[in-house]
């Protein structure tokens, strides 16, 4: 029996490694593509420090970096990587460190945390509420970050760095694992993603089989696309990290045992 994992290249690889030292045999499908955009900022905005919801947006810009200057509030041209970061979570900051950032502020997973952390650091002074961020962010936004921090008086500018493209088939090996029933569970670790996988095993025809078995979510958000497609066995993640999600998956097999 094996487990799914929808998350795409790479970062299904190191999700994979860390499944199969548990015990488990996994099968990868990743249900979106990543394809970086060239990041341009011709404005005359003067940056006081970044935000990113993804690692994706690190590995998209991560080329340009060591070339890339903006201005910051002192109107001087400084590189990229002398700005603070503000990052979703440790995955996201550990991409950011990789590529360069030295000074890397870490929140607690999900967009609403980075909201609240990038808020705290106005009370705290370590930014004013009228400063300019930069968003480097997805073509596809789930959440408004830069209208939710806008009305908190900051100034954010958002550049679009990738976009995730929707990969249309599953693997043979999956679907024939999904109709002989070798699927235990499925991993899902964005909304988007999620429907991706919903519209590829529709149309591959396995649908049925596919929600007949554990869905496990990062979130709350990605659990209710699984419910709103029928699934039955949706569970979701304590926190918004990969342990967490782990530890639903481990929940999910032990009911199936019972």
């Amino acid at each position: 029996m094996s487990i799914l994992v929808t998350r795409p290249h790479p970062d299904n690889e190191a999700t994979a490694e860390n499944l199969r030292a548990r015990g488990h045999v996994v099968l990868l499908a990743p249900v979106l593509k990543f394809e970086p955009v060239a990041f341009h900022d011709e404005g005359e905005a003067h940056y006081s420090a970044i935000i990113v919801t993804s690692s994706n947006a690190i590995r998209a810009i991560a080329p340009q970096l060591q070339n890339l200057d903006i201005k910051n509030p002192g109107s001087k041209s400084v590189g990229l990587l002398k700005l603070p970061l503000f990052a979703v979570g440790e995955h996201t900051a550990a991409a950011a460190r990789g590529a360069g950032f030295a000074e890397v502020i870490v929140a607690a997973g999900d967009a609403a945390a980075l909201r609240d952390r990038v808020m705290q650091s106005a009370r705290d002074k370590v930014l004013t509420k009228n400063s300019t961020l930069l968003y480097l962010a997805g073509a596809d936004l789930s959440r408004d970050l830069g209208g939710e921090l806008g009305a908190e008086g900051f100034n954010v500018v958002t550049q679009t760095t990738y976009r995730m493209a929707p990969v249309a088939v599953l693997p043979r090996e999956v679907c024939d694992g999904f109709a002989a029933h070798g699927i235990e569970a499925v991993l899902h670790y964005s909304r988007r993603s999620a429907r991706a996988f919903l519209d590829a095993a529709r149309d591959e025809g396995v649908e049925i089989s596919a929600l007949a078995i554990p869905q496990c979510c990062l979130s709350e958000t990605v659990a209710s696309v699984l419910r709103d497609a029928g699934a039955s066995q949706v569970l979701v993640a304590a926190s918004p990290d990969e342990n967490a999600l782990f530890d639903a998956l481990e929940r999910a097999l032990r009911t199936r045992l019972a």
